[in-house]
């Protein structure tokens, strides 16, 4: 199979110059690793970075490695290997996107040879070699249980396990796209790493990425079991043979989908049809090359740096204040959010109580939270153990009870300020003095309902967006008698839930709807101007939106945008009872809740022309908002437009956008 590249050299034989004394070895004192070879002639290799919660592979971290595996080649009392870690919650991260953002991209493509040169030595140790994975296993630290014949996995809900580069603007590129496809198929490859998703231990193990799943104080025993078996013989799947097919239809799929927007993922498809039929030193380059070119991209960039917002946001405390620990809560109102929101609590570890005026109310609500946990154990998404312990968390109520053991309440009634106002205090009279009162409201003001409780500073919008056990952002929403230490409890709550908190200022629109209101509002007026639905919402979609906004309108009900928006645009269709999706007439057309093909129709307009004004818009209202102090800073703001409504990613955000385009003054 070599004719495919023979006019360069091995890259695992033939490294570049600058590596050959990194890959061939020099003393290197011990400091990540700890090494150790027992009496059975197991060599376990234990990855613990000092002074640092996480793993993660870097020049320093591959070069030690290299140095253990060179010692392991060369000593004859090593008959089997096993690499695991010492940390509570973390295999390995990955690769180190802090130290790969500051560099060069000379230096960049070293480092994509050193990561390939020492794993492929890993993989190529005549030896039985485990991964015992216990913990977040990401990126390169799942391509390096790749070189490995075994890998198993703790059963712990911290263990996840997959390859996400492609939502950062790359690719797997330290065997990843070369090796997974030999382990379980072109096709379950693609779908891995084109979509990046993490799968727990479970999952993994359905997928075919791990061979055992065992409680965490069993894995040890396990590696030592597998140690004395002879290394298993890699499955040959005949689909691969056939990846010229599978890659076409894969790339038709893709295009679709991402309008050829995410550059990564097409990349990937090509590496990985390509690698799946190839020696795996071919694989190694193809996947060298594809990397080298995208980690130049802008678009690449801004993706890493939205991923290092986001990770500051979900680690970083208040600024003042100290957080409770929050283990129990009230959730009022067993509706869509109001189920949602306590299945999100529950699957979190928190005892929930969720109350109702009446018990057919109550009873839709759990039937809900049953369909969600029931979906998400199907998919694997949770274990059956975790499925009912979500479920065992939450208890109900429809008669008034003393709330005053609850450190939280979140309200999460019908949107009236009225009713809201009548909810709240009622509450006042049931909870203890130091009792959180959270709102859940997407519109409606924090300010007026703080006036019904003789504890104002306690009062505190949660503003989670629909559905809850989705969407990852939250906007905390604060008054300035809001007191610090429900601010920060309020952010590690929201932190605990595994989501991004946003803290904003309470204003009409919060955030979110604030800059999203606008645009939706002058997609309208383009639409009354004369321009189709499918039009305006064909521009948006090529403009990287996941949804046009005529659609969105339809999926919020034009009642509803009507209420947080405070227009009479939609009057006309409301009194012809065409709320949206919901009442089969909106903007489009549905039938049992799926939406009619639109009669075919003559483009006129220039869909750089509408995406032109409607970009402007989201970004003229995010500097608004960024001015008024709505929120801390720009970079929440982008993340939370991101998060909250999908802004194309890999634009960074409409402040990004608005900045690096040049369309307003930053």
């Amino acid at each position: 199979m070599k004719t495919l590249l023979l006019d360069r050299p091995s890259v695992i034989h033939d490294p570049p110059h600058v590596l050959e004394d990194i890959i061939h070895g020099h003393s290197i004192p011990p400091k990540h690793f700890k090494l150790e070879i027992d009496y059975d002639g197991i060599a376990w290799m234990t990855f613990d970075s000092p002074k640092s919660s996480v793993n993660v592979w870097n020049e320093e971290t591959l070069r030690e490695f290299n140095h253990h595996l060179e010692i392991i080649e060369h000593d004859t009392r090593v008959k089997a290997f096993v690499l695991r870690s010492a940390k509570d919650r973390i295999f390995v991260a990955g690769a180190d996107l802090k130290a790969i953002r500051s560099m060069p991209h000379a230096r960049v493509n070293d480092l994509i040879w050193l990561g390939q040169a020492v794993f492929d030595r890993l993989a190529r140790l005549r030896m039985p070699k485990i991964a015992a994975i216990h913990g977040a296993c990401m990126g390169g630290g799942f391509e390096v249980t790749l070189a490995c014949d075994w890998r198993i996995a703790s059963d712990h809900d911290s263990t996840k396990i997959g390859l996400p580069e492609t939502q950062l603007g790359i690719l797997p590129a330290w065997g990843g796209s070369t090796r997974l496809p030999r382990l379980i198929g072109v096709r379950k490859a693609l779908d891995l790493i084109t979509s990046g998703k993490l799968l727990n231990a479970s999952a993994a193990k359905h997928a075919g990425l791990v061979s055992h799943v065992v409680a965490p104080e069993h894995l040890e025993t396990l590696a030592r079991r597998l140690a004395r078996e002879k290394r298993p013989v890699m499955r040959i799947h005949l689909e691969n043979l056939f990846s010229p097919i599978i890659r076409h239809f894969a790339k038709k799929k893709a295009l679709a989908k991402t309008r050829g927007l995410y550059p990564s993922i097409i990349k990937a498809i090509e590496v990985v049809t390509q690698a799946a039929h190839v020696e795996i030193d071919d694989g190694l380059f193809l996947e060298h090359e594809a990397v080298a070119e995208l980690i130049k991209s802008r678009d690449t960039s801004r993706l890493i740096d939205l991923f290092f917002k986001r990770d500051e946001a979900n680690k970083r405390p208040a600024l003042v204040g100290t957080a409770i620990p929050i283990h129990d809560a009230v959730v009022v109102g067993a509706g869509v959010m109001g189920a949602g929101i306590a299945h999100t609590l529950a699957s979190r570890g928190v005892r929930v109580l969720m109350t109702d005026v009446t018990n057919d109310s109550l009873a839709r609500g759990l039937e809900r939270i049953h369909g969600l946990v029931s979906d998400a154990a199907r998919r694997r998404l949770v274990s059956k153990v975790q499925a009912r312990d979500t479920i065992d968390r939450i208890s109900t109520a429809c008669t008034p009870v003393p709330l005053t053991r609850h450190h939280l309440v979140i309200e999460a009634a019908t949107e009236s300020i009225e009713l809201k106002k009548k909810i709240f205090a009622d509450l006042a009279a049931r909870v203890s003095s130091d009792t959180i009162l959270a709102t859940n409201t997407s519109a409606l003001s924090v300010a007026e309902l703080a006036k019904t409780v003789p504890h104002p500073e306690r009062v505190i919008g949660l503003h989670f967006f629909n559905p809850a056990h989705r969407m990852p952002l939250v906007e905390i929403i604060t008054l300035p008698e809001t007191a610090p230490d429900v601010i920060a409890t309020a952010i590690a709550f929201v932190q605990k839930l595994g989501k991004t908190p946003i803290v904003v200022k309470d204003s009409p629109g919060f955030l979110v709807n604030r800059i999203l209101v606008p645009y939706l509002m002058e997609a309208v007026h383009l639409h009354q101007s004369g321009i189709s639905v499918h039009d305006i919402d064909e521009a948006m979609l090529e403009f990287g939106m996941p949804m046009g906004p005529m659609r969105l309108l339809d999926e919020i009900g034009l009642d509803v945008a009507t209420h947080v928006a405070k227009t009479d645009a939609f009057d006309p269709m409301l009194a012809a009872g065409h709320l949206g999706k919901k009442s089969g007439q909106g903007f489009y057309r549905y039938e049992n809740g799926k939406e009619i093909a639109p009669e075919a129709h003559e483009k006129l307009p220039s869909h750089e022309s509408i995406q032109s004004k409607l970009a402007l818009l989201l970004s003229q209202e995010a500097m608004k908002c960024l001015k008024e102090g709505i929120a801390r800073n720009a970079d929440d703001i982008d993340l939370a437009m991101v998060l909250g409504t999908g802004y194309p990613p890999f634009r960074g955000g409409p402040i990004t956008f608005a900045r690096d385009t040049g369309i307003i003054d930053y």
